[in-house]
């Protein structure tokens, strides 16, 4: 099956439970054994080298919009294209590898599927399939999230005015969250925000959710530290209570071998693919946790990602392939000599 067949199909089926449903009966229809966790995750092959692609999604998928040069639909790109690619590279899944689709990897899944296979597992290596075509993670970007409350005893907008209001304190924080260091190697983002009950009432909660990013642990750990010590700041200044949850972490750093690096490359100019090197939020992430060498390959030209209106280029998948293949090729040859 060539990965566009494989997409034409895949990219309509919703929720994570369906799609490794649809895998299972692809993989046993090729009289492959494919074995899940409890988590989700499922995968083919006994081989110390994984190459991962996730299942989840951000919007929920629907059938696509089939275009001679673009196909359209939510998560058709990510990691819809990036599924279909892995799961088709090889007609089957080559000796000394493991596919691996996991779970968990987008919004506040803490790559729970990625971490709990390398915990099981622990692979020799790990390769997440995942982004645009050429793009060439190399170094984990580690994340923060936060959610923070603020409450008080709220009251009458005007009876109460003098009575702590927990939206100041919300708004000191708000302002302290922006003035974090960005944007070259770290990122601070105010997701969310919510709270009050009307307009004449001083609101009794309020909150925030928020996301820190950074290429280094050391840049992650003050950043954590710098809004957690604002938030009670805040708190105690306009005399409020102060909450603050830990909604997911991920690592940052790099373990990253010459021989995936240079594999990657080589692969890539052999089959025309024009590689760049960087920092990416992916399954990864959890490799690089356990101290696993890892690297990502990005396997379809698309756009608007994390919209409705994604698109991908279905001929790009066939370049995807190759430079899976190739890539496999060197690193076999690499671990021979």
């Amino acid at each position: 099956m060539t990965p566009q067949d494989f997409l034409r199909r895949f990219g309509a089926v919703a929720g994570d439970e369906a799609r490794a449903d649809f895998l299972a009966e692809f993989f046993s229809g090729r009289g492959e054994v494919p074995v899940r966790d409890e988590e989700g995750n499922l995968w083919v092959g006994e081989g110390p080298v994984a190459f991962a692609a996730h299942l989840d999604t951000v919007l929920t998928p629907r059938p696509l919009t089939l275009e001679s040069e673009r196909w359209w639909g939510p998560a058709v790109g990510d990691n819809s294209s990036g599924v279909a690619v892995l799961a088709t590279a090889w007609s089957r899944v080559p000796e000394g590898a493991t596919l691996v689709f996991t779970v968990g990897e987008e919004g506040l899944g803490n790559l729970r599927g990625a971490r709990a296979f390398v915990r099981a597992r622990r692979p020799e290596a790990f390769v997440a399939v995942d982004g645009y075509l050429g793009n060439l993670v190399t170094r984990a970007l580690g994340s923060v999230r936060f959610e923070v409350r603020f409450s008080g005893p709220g009251g009458h907008s005007w009876g109460d005015r003098s009575a702590p209001n927990p939206a100041w304190a919300l708004g000191r924080l708000i302002r302290a969250v922006q003035a974090l260091p960005c944007c070259e190697r770290s990122s601070r983002s105010v997701a969310r925000v919510w709270g009050g009950e009307a307009i004449n009432a001083i609101p009794r909660e309020v909150g925030l959710a928020l996301d820190v990013r950074a290429t280094e642990e050391g840049l992650l750990a003050e950043a954590e530290r710098e809004v957690r010590t604002r938030a009670m700041e805040a708190a105690q200044l306009e005399r409020v209570q102060a909450e603050i949850a830990l909604l997911g972490r991920r690592p940052a750093g790099s373990t990253v071998t010459e021989a995936l690096r240079e594999c990657a490359l080589q692969a890539a100019a052999g089959v025309g693919v024009a590689a760049e090197e960087g920092v990416g939020s992916t399954d990864m992430a959890a490799a690089v946790e356990a101290g696993i060498p890892a690297v990502t390959l990005g396997v379809y030209r698309g756009g608007g990602a994390h919209t409705e209106a994604e698109w991908v280029d279905p001929a790009s998948l066939n370049q995807g392939a190759a430079w899976l293949r190739a890539f496999w090729r060197c690193l076999r040859g690499s671990a021979a000599a």
